[in-house]
């Protein structure tokens, strides 16, 4: 397991000290024979911090319930993103129409391995169903047709809401960022997803009836938040199929900015052929054309979203 490392700096008789400590497993290790309460005082405010899941990876749920608004697109290319900055990635699709995984280059087809259904409805272990992709630093938990029918199945099982949040609960402390690919729609397998997430992030297209259902997606953000899970926020909103040159564009941004007050990235997503033909080929844009318009986009948004999670 990932060891989290870090160090306690305090002051003694005029001296800057420094004492390490890391997490293993459901403890806090301090490396010190110091017994001053001060320090220990320290030590359980990291163990706190520490179960509140401070420390470990954020995840990150990409919804819209609207189809077609770059949702996959935009959880693929982000992943890809983040990984070539050095960043541990774990993808999870749990869309049935498994496009995040065969945009990762996986048939999901044949995927001829445990998936994200066997996670949600079957006994599999999270680390049994993670596949390495040959794109740095990403992870995939892949998606299988069977999911189509989880719905149904979620409904008669003990604990539905809070399923995929205890199988991917062990994989925390190996990654930077979890996204999860959600379905486009507002049942019972995204409503696991917002459950299992610190924050939800929104892509919108720029085009007419993009604001159509977007109260129902946030009123259940909110109804999952105040049942089930109190940390969950707004990761942003990405402003998807860009045209500057469109007079529909300008007025689609505007009300999007409105509707969500300084939660908009600043960078948008251009509509671009070759952004639209990298799943075709298994490959996020990045590796696809990286001169791309789109790579680069994502490039930016990726920017934004370290900077606002240091």
């Amino acid at each position: 397991m990932k060891q989290k490392f870090g160090k306690i700096f305090y002051v003694s008789r005029g001296t800057i000290c420094k004492i390490p400590f890391y997490f293993r497993e459901n403890c806090v290790i301090i490396e010190t024979a110091i017994t001053d309460p001060e320090i220990q005082r320290l030590g359980k405010l990291l163990a706190w911090k520490y179960c509140r899941g401070d420390f470990m990876g954020k995840i990150i749920a990409v919804a819209n319930q609207k189809g077609g608004v770059g949702k996959t697109t935009t959880a693929v290319n982000l992943a890809a993103c983040l990984g070539a900055k050095k960043k541990n990635i774990l993808l999870v699709d749990i869309d049935p129409q498994g496009n995040a995984t065969s945009g990762l280059g996986i048939s999901k087809k044949n995927v001829g391995h445990a998936t994200s259904y066997d996670l949600l409805i079957g006994d599999a272990k999270a680390e049994e169903v993670v596949i390495h992709t040959e794109f740095r630093g990403v992870d995939l938990i892949p998606s299988s047709i069977q999911l189509a029918g989880a719905e149904v199945e979620l409904v008669e099982m003990e604990n539905r809401i809070i399923r995929l949040k205890t199988a991917l609960c062990p994989l925390r402390e190996r990654y930077d960022f979890i996204l999860i690919d959600c379905p486009p729609s507002l049942g019972l397998i995204t409503l696991n997803a917002f459950t299992a997430v610190d924050s939800v992030f929104i892509p919108i297209q720029c085009e007419y009836y993009a604001l159509e259902g977007l109260s129902q997606l946030m009123n259940s953000v909110q109804a999952v938040k105040r049942r089930y899970n109190d940390r969950l926020e707004l990761e942003g909103v990405l402003l998807t199929m860009y045209d500057g040159r469109l007079n529909l564009t300008q007025q689609v941004v505007t009300e999007i900015k409105k509707y969500f007050p300084r939660k908009v990235f600043s960078t948008v997503i251009p509509r671009t052929v070759r952004l639209s033909d990298a799943p075709s080929y298994g490959q996020p844009i990045l590796y696809y054309d990286r001169s791309n318009k789109g790579a680069q986009a994502y490039s930016a948004l990726t920017d934004e979203i370290l900077k606002k999670n240091r």
